[in-house]
């Protein structure tokens, strides 16, 4: 069984920006968004957007590479064999082919998804925001996108087997 699978960490990367644009549209939280950070129309288009949306998809491709050892449980046990698990004791293989599936749904991995926006997230966020004189609305705008994008991002993840 392969734990670490490289075309759903890609799809979860790009998902950040999906979600993103949907979240961030000034039809949901976009106007909202400018208000509380102090934007203006002026300075969101005066950025360069390559740049921008470039790191913004290296970013999100970190935190997906991140992810699996926090919504895939079996991972854990991969550590224990130090990554390899051709040099794994048999007890590996037992364990794996009675658990390998074990919580691999995408439902589950949504669940990790949130938990890690609402406790990783969230007070990163949060204490950031408080340190720049920002608003409770910026603090939920801004996590409220972490929660949801890395709980599609956590979907994705675990339950693409």
């Amino acid at each position: 069984m392969d734990l670490f699978n490289f075309p759903a960490i890609i799809v979860a990367a790009v998902s950040a920006l999906v979600v993103g644009f949907i979240w961030y549209n000034p039809k949901v939280f976009g106007n909202a968004w400018m208000q509380a950070a102090g934007m203006t129309d002026e300075q969101v288009k005066g950025g360069n957007m390559a740049k921008i949306f470039g790191l913004a998809l290296f970013f999100a491709f970190l935190l997906a590479t991140a992810l699996p050892g926090i919504v895939i449980h079996q991972m854990g046990v991969f550590s224990l064999v130090g990554g390899d698990p051709s040099t794994a004791l048999p007890s590996y293989e037992a364990i794996m082919n009675d658990y390998g599936d074990a919580f691999r749904t995408f439902k589950h991995g949504a669940l990790h998804g949130v938990l890690t926006g609402v406790f990783i997230a969230l007070p990163i966020i949060g204490t950031n925001a408080l340190f720049e004189r920002k608003g409770a609305k910026y603090i939920f705008i801004n996590s409220g996108y972490w929660i949801v994008t890395l709980g599609v991002m956590g979907a994705i993840i675990c339950g693409w087997k």
